[in-house]
């Protein structure tokens, strides 16, 4: 429904999502099926380019339940492991996700983020959502009545005002009901930046390993290499932001070139590429939101909260809380009595993920983890379970959970025998993960 007033348009809908990425696109058609008026409003035209281009296994049988399943296929590298290459050890270790503790979910994709999302956002659209692209959310007001009103304005100008039941913020980085409600902080626990960009001929492993996304640790952090269709590879630094001072008035280019040069075995696969794209970087990478809803809201994916890409896993994430995001606004509409309740679940199950892969990512770069990562032993079936957090199988009914307990206890005992390595890898983090307020280390120039 929609009526003109004073040169702004007013309209009406049920559920109103705030961005179309792969949260948004997800959460958005699930609820179109249910017979919801679903709008989504996106800032950005598709396709547009975006990191985080290595995908779970977990993300699959989601791609099915949404009907994008071949066309994902036909535009991603299949990626069927995960290697890790460390300076301290003299072998790389390979995690092959058909090792994990359930065999049916053997590999995932690598996929450009343009090509995805927009395979996505299309599909939301093919199922019955108004998307509207170009299209910027500029407030959003909750009234008495528990409905909301949404403002925003179109890359040409005109203005337009919904009515909505229920806001979804899938708004990813952008974070926009966080900064609205001033909920969203830093990570206390982490912190780092990224610089990245787009390779051609980059030399890649052989056969079915070719698409494996490699992990390359060095000093200052560590490296991502994501093999993608069309000999493009995604190379991204990961590194702490002490490190990013030291970049010293060089470009971003030359300064991703110049750290490359210092990771060997990196360096040598990227001996013959030449860079795609222009280099760019990202700070404040790490952040959580108090709260992961409201009464007639809902904070999906990195609206909500970002740790590291290290485990791949912000798209399983985004994507996976759509799911839960759609069943919570279906109870809260249908069943206004169970709404507690299922806001509750929803609450626990979007802790759970970020809670699960941090632990890991808390401690990757740790000396003593890395050793694990780079030996790992299959005792009390702790491998099958860690390739499966891995994996992104940490939401189904997979019995992991005793396996991931041994695992921690283990580590907790080698530091217990190792205190001076321990106490030593205790200090670097501190030093590492320490605020540095410098705005201007990310720009390109």
């Amino acid at each position: 429904m929609k009526q003109q007033e004073q040169g702004m348009e007013r309209r009406q809908c049920d559920v109103l999502v705030i961005g179309g990425g792969p949260a948004g696109s997800t959460v958005a058609p699930l609820l179109a099926e249910k017979g919801y008026r679903v709008v989504m409003l996106e800032k950005a035209r598709h396709p547009r380019f975006h990191i985080g281009e290595s995908l779970l296994p977990a993300n699959l049988p989601l791609f099915e339940r949404l009907g994008v399943a071949d066309a994902v296929k036909a535009i991603g590298m299949e990626k069927w492991g995960a290697e890790f290459v460390s300076p301290c050890h003299d072998a790389t270790q390979v995690f092959q996700f058909a090792e994990a503790w359930d065999k049916s979910m053997p590999y995932a994709y690598q996929v450009k983020r343009a090509e995805f999302d927009e395979i996505l956002i299309r599909n939301a659209a093919q199922k019955g959502v108004e998307v509207h692209e170009g299209c910027q959310v500029e407030a959003v007001d909750f009234q008495p009545d528990d409905t909301a009103t949404i403002r925003a304005r179109h890359d040409d100008g005109r203005e337009t005002e919904w009515q909505a039941r229920f806001v979804v913020d899938a708004s990813g980085r952008d974070t926009f009901l966080a900064r609205r409600f001033q909920i969203k902080h830093r990570n206390p626990r982490h912190n780092s930046a990224a610089v990245y960009g787009h390779f051609a001929h980059a030399r890649r492993n052989a056969g079915q390993a070719e698409g494996n996304i490699t992990i390359f640790w060095f000093e200052h952090g560590w490296f991502w290499f994501i093999p993608m269709m069309n000999d493009t590879t995604s190379v991204g630094m990961v590194t702490w932001p002490y490190h990013m001072k030291t970049r010293a008035g060089r470009s971003l280019r030359q300064f991703l070139l110049d750290n490359i040069a210092t990771c060997p075995a990196l360096a040598q696969r990227l001996q013959e590429a030449r860079l795609l794209t222009e280099v760019e970087a990202t700070g404040n990478f790490s952040y959580v939101a108090e709260r992961t809803h409201g009464a007639n809201y809902l904070l999906l994916g990195d609206a909500y909260a970002f740790i590291d890409p290290v485990f791949s896993s912000g798209v399983w994430l985004a994507m996976h809380s759509g799911v839960l995001g759609a069943e919570t606004v279906d109870t809260c509409l249908a069943r206004p009595a169970a709404a507690p309740a299922a806001l509750k679940r929803f609450d626990a199950q979007m802790r759970h993920g970020p809670k699960q892969f941090s632990w890991f990512i808390y401690r990757v770069t740790n000396p003593i983890m890395r050793d694990f990562f780079m030996g790992p032993k299959n005792i009390f079936r702790v491998k099958e379970a860690l390739l499966s957090v891995l994996a992104g199988d940490i939401f189904g009914k997979t019995p992991i959970w005793r396996s991931i307990r041994v695992f921690k206890t283990i580590y907790y005992l080698a530091n217990v025998l190792q205190p001076r390595r321990a106490f030593r890898a205790w200090q670097q983090r501190r030093f590492n993960i320490r605020k540095v307020d410098e705005p201007a280390l990310y720009k390109a120039s």
